[in-house]
Formats: structure tokens, sequence, C-alpha cells
């Protein structure tokens, strides 16, 4: 049987043809897959919307050499409030390129970074302002660089071993994660860490979208603003391509 059936979101879509298009998706059980979309682009297509970015689909794909062909797709969420909204549409895609640029084929983890992005969408569509739709990205931020091996260390000093409780650190996204005072002074990192900041990061780490600690709740635009450019310096560093979106979220933040 060269047919297989998935559950999968749509990240990236290709022209192929005139009528065609290759549609990039992060599936729930194969990781990251290519598609071909045949005749999407004609108004009476049977795919149609459902081959729209961000959208979550099953889908029953013939298995090529090459390339998959997308045969039957059923939406299962269009996070249809993303669309009503910039900050969401930018955010969300900002999300999906990571996972695009994270993402590989038949990937152990494909049902845990499936299941992450699927709930980060979802959070990101029923978000009520600014701050929620930042706390969805800083949790999907954290958890994915965790999913993907490189988790940030926010406990102890990556040099001596201490930990940090309630003192300023110093955080390097190169190192990884945090560095007390005085190791710094042999590192000199420019990048200071209050240490409130940081139990706001490790809540955000250990809580599911579901979950609303006290942290977030006294959480303001600014302090999200400055975690969000911190984690996304961290993960343009390790990302294996280079990040298209992040140009485009320096001029809406």
């Amino acid at each position: 049987m060269n047919n297989f059936v998935t559950d999968a979101i749509n990240l990236k879509a290709y022209n192929l043809s005139e009528s065609d298009k290759i549609i990039v998706m992060y599936s729930r059980e194969k990781g990251l897959i290519r598609g071909v979309a045949k005749g999407v682009k004609k108004p009476k297509s049977k795919l149609g919307a459902r081959m729209d970015l961000l959208v979550a689909n099953k889908l029953m794909l013939y298995k090529g050499k090459n390339l998959d062909t997308i045969c039957q797709a059923e939406a299962l969420n269009t996070f249809h409030k993303i669309r009503q909204n910039m900050d969401k549409i930018f955010y969300s895609l900002y999300i999906s390129e990571v996972v695009a640029n994270f993402g590989v084929e038949d990937d152990p983890c494909s049902a845990e970074v499936f299941d992450l992005l699927y709930k980060a969408l979802d959070a990101i569509s029923a978000a009520e302002n600014k701050v929620d739709i930042l706390i969805s990205v800083l949790k999907f931020q954290l958890k994915m660089m965790l999913l993907s091996g490189f988790g940030i260390e926010l406990n102890t000093c990556l040099k001596c071993g201490c930990e940090l409780n309630n003192d300023n650190m110093y955080f390097s996204s190169s190192l990884g994660g945090v560095v007390c005072k005085e190791c710094n002074q042999s590192y000199g990192i420019p990048v200071i860490m209050h240490y409130k900041l940081r139990d706001f990061l490790k809540a955000l780490e250990q809580n599911d979208f579901s979950q609303k600690t006290d942290f977030e709740l006294k959480a303001t635009e600014k302090i999200c603003n400055v975690c969000f450019e911190l984690l996304k310096g961290y993960i343009n560093l390790h990302s294996p391509k280079k990040m298209n979106s992040t140009s485009i979220l320096q001029e809406i933040s």
C-alpha cells in the first residue's frame, strides 16, 4: 500500500505549475513532509482552502519517490481567528518557520512537536490581546528548543554549577543559558537577566498553554517583548537555516 494517513499542519507553500502547489507540512506521525496539491489553484479544487498556511488537516497521501501526492484533506482546525489580527498572523508564521527549520523527516519527536505547534496556534488564535499572544509564543519557543535538544539552562551557572536563586545573572545565547556574576568576570557577557525574569521563563517552560501562573497574570507587553527578543536571538543562533520572518517581527514588535 502506497497510501498513508496522517495529521499535518501546513507550514509553507510553493508554486509547482499553473494549477499545482508543493505544500510543506509538519505531520504527527512522520515529522516534516512535502506533498503535491494537484489542481489546488483551480476554483473548483477539492483541496481548496484546506491547503492554506496554518491549517491543520487529516490527510491521505500517495507515497511517491521524491514527493508525496495529497489525495484527500479534512480540516481539523483552521485557527480562523489568527487571520483576523496581523500580530497573530506574523507570530504564527514565525513559530511555523521555527518548526520548518528545526523539523526533520521521520522525526522521533514528531508527535510532541506536532502537538506543541497545534496547541501554540490554537492559543494564539484564542488570544484576547498582545500579551496573551506573546506568552503563547514564549511557551512555544522554550518548549520547542527543549524538544530540539537546545534546552536553555536557567537554574545553575553553566561554568561553576552553582544554583542561581535570587541573584541577577547573565544570559549567553552561545553558551545556552545563564552564568553567575563571579564567573562572568571571565566571560564578559553583556546581557543581564534579572532573577524574576528567569523565574518567569521557567514558569512558562514548565506550564501548558491552558495553564496560567501568577507570572503570566502580572506580565506586561514590555516584559514579554524583552523575553521574546532574547529567545528569538537564541533560536536564530542555533537554527540550521536562516530565519526569514524575524525581520518582519522586528518591525511590528
